[in-house]
């Protein structure tokens, strides 16, 4: 059943992956990275699979609700924008796919906790980056309280925080509905929106910053919008978009693993 699921894995998440490459949501690469992960995730089980598969489907339609209106606000401080590239696509899917891995070799609900916790947050964060820019006040720091650029890592709002606990819920939500228990989904939620309240933590603190002297502004950008070749501005030089997402996915997923336990 594996090796058939396997292969039946294979075809669906290449058929989603190129109408996601088609439709301008993923690159080349990172169609190539989701079709790897959605392989593992029919392999493990078709609830694995109709999870992931929910999961992407709402996470693009929120990226490209008002997608223009959202670059132009943010274009100034995000380094990536547009179609998904294999790292964003590993660093919110790829504990994902370790855990459909694991739970082919030695099954268990904790897998799924893991996974799903993973998923919930890169749900929770999707859901406020996605509502937070475009609804409510300006973000602010969540170290300092002041108001920053739409787009700042580490900047939030009520708006976005109210969409960050709907985005962990939905994913929680979705585990009690494919056949999991209400223990599972919970601690699922939870641990979703703990790890994307570690991510904007991260994101105000020491993830990388750099800083566009022309402008005299903070961004994420190597080359701002002006032109100008940006500066080191302070956190850890490694410490990007990507590798924060990476890491709270995983201390999301290990925090689910716990509260499920």
């Amino acid at each position: 059943m594996t090796l058939w699921r396997t292969i039946a894995g294979f075809f669906l998440a290449m058929a989603i992956a190129s109408g996601a490459r088609s439709a301008g949501a993923l690159s080349w690469g990172g169609a190539a990275v989701a079709t790897l992960i959605g392989t593992l995730a029919i392999a493990a089980g078709y609830q694995w699979g109709a999870l992931l598969i929910a999961y992407f489907v709402v996470s693009t339609i929120l990226t490209k609700w008002r997608a223009d209106e959202k670059g132009l606000r943010t274009v100034a401080v995000v380094a990536k924008g547009g179609a998904r590239d294999a790292m964003q696509v590993l660093a919110n899917g790829g504990v994902f796919a370790l855990a459909a891995a694991a739970v082919i070799l030695d099954p268990g609900d904790r897998w799924i906790a893991l996974g799903a916790g993973s998923l919930a947050v890169s749900a929770s964060d999707t859901f406020a980056t996605e509502i937070g820019t475009l609804v409510g006040s300006a973000p602010r720091s969540v170290l300092t309280w002041r108001q920053v650029p739409t787009g700042t890592s580490g900047g939030v709002s009520a708006a976005g925080t109210l969409a960050a606990i709907i985005g962990a819920a939905f994913v929680g939500a979705l585990v009690v509905l494919l056949g999991w228990s209400r223990n599972l989904g919970q601690g699922v939620a939870l641990g979703g929106l703990a790890g994307s309240t570690l991510d904007s933590l991260v994101g105000a603190t020491i993830q990388a910053r750099r800083w566009c002297v022309r402008c005299s502004a903070v961004t994420e950008r190597t080359v701002h919008v002006c032109g100008e070749r940006t500066e080191r501005g302070g956190g850890i030089p490694f410490l990007d978009n990507d590798v924060v997402n990476l890491v709270s996915s995983v201390i999301g997923g290990l925090l689910a693993m716990t509260l499920a336990a």
